[in-house]
């Protein structure tokens, strides 16, 4: 009976060493597959290089006029905020548009009146303790960029100026 005991327990390492050595053989061949995959992604791959003619060629083809900067200057706002105690916010936003033809756009009429309703929508679901800081106002930004950005079809709002800002 021992004997058997003995036979039955060699086999289980047996087997048990099998299956180990399996494992890690399969492990190796997973690895060098993933690793060869890689290798091959990146054969003949380069850094592409800027050369100053190759620079001045893409800049000549752009005109001056479409690099310089359209500001556009809304009518000032005068809205409520939310949240007691109420206060009001008076502000001008003005709005850097990326080119003439985005610029033509948000002067439209139609386009015009979306962007202010959609600005005071945005001040007043605000609050004064969202706004005090500067990082209520940088946010405030990037909510009134994104806001007109999406009622605009070509034109993009590049970044957004306050040039008048009082909260009362």
């Amino acid at each position: 009976m021992a004997e058997q005991n003995t036979e039955v327990k060699k086999k289980s390492l047996n087997i048990g060493l099998i299956m180990k050595v399996g494992f890690i053989v399969m492990n190796m061949v997973v690895i060098g597959g993933g690793g060869y995959l890689v290798y091959a992604s990146t054969i003949g791959w380069e850094n592409p290089t800027i050369t100053e003619e190759v620079l001045m060629r893409g800049l000549a083809s752009v005109n001056e006029e479409e690099l310089s900067p359209f500001i556009y200057t809304m009518d000032k706002f005068t809205v409520n905020l939310s949240g007691e105690p109420k206060r009001t916010i008076r502000i001008e936003v003005n709005l850097e548009m990326l080119g003439k033809n985005g610029f033509e756009e948000v002067i439209n009429t139609e386009h015009r009146a979306k962007a202010r309703d959609k600005i005071v929508r945005l001040l007043n679901e605000s609050g004064f303790s969202e706004l005090e800081s500067i990082q209520g106002k940088l946010f405030l930004k990037d909510k009134i960029a994104f806001e007109v950005n999406s009622i605009l079809r070509t034109g993009v709002v590049k970044n957004v100026f306050f040039s008048d800002f009082v909260v009362q």
